[in-house]
């Protein structure tokens, strides 16, 4: 899991640590076993937000683990071309190559700790696959997407696609020096990240040595979820067990704790883990597919013009990214969702 590493942890900038008198640790609320699942053309992903409830992830409605999986060659697979609207993907890639297109004229080729944040906004279609190289020699793959909702005023923004590059992301260490922190969007203790976001945000990837703490202050305003991609840790005041595919979402407060286990698995020799949070947008939510509205007649507009041909011509509809195949409709953020 290379991502972004750095020779010497030491000379970067380090995260003061939160006061203990005055600094309020986050409890762990929920933790959650992500279930595996198949993607696309037939890739494995791991759902990493089931089993929370839509209330406690705002602003995020869903994300996906790719991989990890090594490819023999001819295996890499993809995304057929496919429509979004009224949210944001964002995909990062930690080992191996995607290649994005999309009909707004976005696109590039990221790998090894690149990250593209594609605005759907009001509507745009795109398509997500290996380069042809990649199919032919197979290799490692794993990455992350990452669905941000829209608040309602920005749901028909025009699309935009931010092709951020592995070197443009703010590293720093832990206060014991054992953490590397990318900060990929948002900010933490000063120190930004390259990702400009409509929905205030952090999305950070941190990689912890064994025995490393990771304390971080954090937005009271915002929520704070932490998800495992590889190793075993603990989470919170309570020191609460975590390992890899697993997902925590904490409560109130303004800071986080993330600590990991002095002895790790010989294939995992670190805990790396995904840490974000965000602005509740606090508004209803109703998302079937590939579209992220706040009303079902929103939804039924965007099926009307994706067939209509208004964002573009592509093959016909099917299943994406995990998204949910009958209306999910909540209410405001805290009150209960459900099935229609």
């Amino acid at each position: 899991m290379p991502a972004v590493t750095v020779p010497d942890i030491t000379v970067l900038p380090r995260i003061p640590e939160p006061d203990p008198v005055v600094a309020r640790q986050r409890p762990v609320r929920q933790v959650t076993t992500a279930p595996r699942g198949v993607e696309g053309e037939g890739f494995p992903v791991r759902r990493a937000f089931m089993g929370a409830d839509l209330a406690d992830l705002d602003p995020f409605v869903h994300m996906d683990q790719m991989g990890e999986v090594e490819y023999a060659p001819g295996e890499p697979k993809g995304t057929p071309w496919h429509p979004h609207r009224g949210f944001e993907t964002v995909t990062y890639m930690m080992d191996g190559t995607f290649v994005h297109q999309d009909s707004n004229g976005g696109g590039g080729v990221i790998t090894n700790g690149d990250t593209q944040w594609m605005t759907a906004g009001a509507g745009i279609l795109h398509i997500e696959k290996p380069p042809e190289s990649l199919v032919v020699s197979g290799g490692l793959f794993h990455g992350i997407q990452l669905w941000v909702n829209l608040p309602r005023a920005r749901k028909w923004a025009p699309p935009r696609y931010q092709d951020l590059r592995a070197s443009e992301v703010a590293l720093l260490a832990s206060s014991d020096g054992g953490a590397l922190v990318r900060v990929i969007a948002g900010e933490v203790a000063g120190h930004a990240g390259p990702g400009s976001t409509y929905t205030p945000m952090t999305f950070i990837h941190a990689t912890l040595a064994p025995t490393a703490r990771l304390a971080l202050p954090w937005r009271t305003d915002y929520n704070a979820l932490a998800y495992v991609l590889a190793g075993q840790g603990t989470v919170g005041p309570e020191r609460r067990p975590i390992g890899a595919g697993q997902l925590a979402v904490f409560g109130p407060g303004d800071a986080i704790t993330i600590d990991a286990h002095g002895v790790q698995e010989s294939r995992s020799p670190n805990l790396d883990v995904l840490v974000l949070g965000g602005l509740p947008i606090r508004e209803p939510v109703a998302w079937y597919g590939p579209f992220v509205m706040n009303t079902r007649e929103e939804l039924m507009q965007a099926f009307e013009d994706y067939q209509a041909g208004r964002l573009g011509s592509i093959p016909a509809i099917a299943s994406v990214h995990g998204a949910p195949t009958t209306i999910v409709e909540s209410g405001r953020s805290g009150e209960a969702g459900g099935r229609a």
